[in-house]
């Protein structure tokens, strides 16, 4: 069963992938990257991290793509661009170069601060942070206690700025329609 399940996720997985990069569409890649971020989250189920799931669908799923539709919209790079030319000359390279960089330093950070790959054991003194609660209640009994006044003050900022995103896209009133008139 867990093979199934597994298949079936991996190919919700690579179709969203080549969709995101494929798409013309800057909205439908969005689209295909929940697909994505989804079927990543049933893999973490299948490896019973429930908390790592939940946080793929909030927080990226639910959160970040939102808040890429909204650019999206708001900036309207919807419509057809001219690719091939370059706004910066020298941009293209030069992101290439960055991102190799990038990618050298995250692999030479996980390298060095991953144990299992360097071999450094964890001092004697260290214990794990398992007290017999799951990683989710545990966290939930943070968030709820502690930080209770950020999480509700986070709320009333995420819902103040969907409802100006909402003001600022209205035009005199009217919807704008797709060419650009009100209707």
């Amino acid at each position: 069963m867990e093979a199934a399940v597994f298949i079936a996720a991996a190919a919700v997985i690579l179709v969203g992938a080549v969709g995101v990069v494929g798409s013309r569409n800057p909205v439908h890649s969005a689209l295909f990257l929940i697909q994505t971020l989804l079927g990543a989250a049933v893999l973490f189920v299948l490896q019973d991290a429930h908390f790592l799931a939940a946080v793929q669908v909030v927080v990226y799923a639910g959160a970040i793509v939102i808040l890429f539709l909204f650019v999206i919209m708001l900036l309207g790079v919807d419509r057809a661009m001219r690719l091939d030319i370059e706004p910066i000359a020298g941009q293209r390279p030069l992101a290439v170069i960055v991102g190799v960089a990038l990618a050298a330093v995250l692999l030479t950070v996980t390298v060095v601060a991953t144990g299992e790959l360097t071999g450094v054991r964890r001092a004697a003194g260290e214990r794990a942070l398992d007290n017999g609660l799951s990683d989710v209640e545990r966290l939930g009994r943070v968030l709820f206690s502690q930080y209770a006044l950020a999480v509700q003050a986070t709320a009333v900022l995420l819902t103040i700025a969907v409802v100006g995103a909402v003001v600022l896209t209205r035009r005199h009133g009217g919807h704008s329609g797709p060419s650009g008139e009100e209707t």
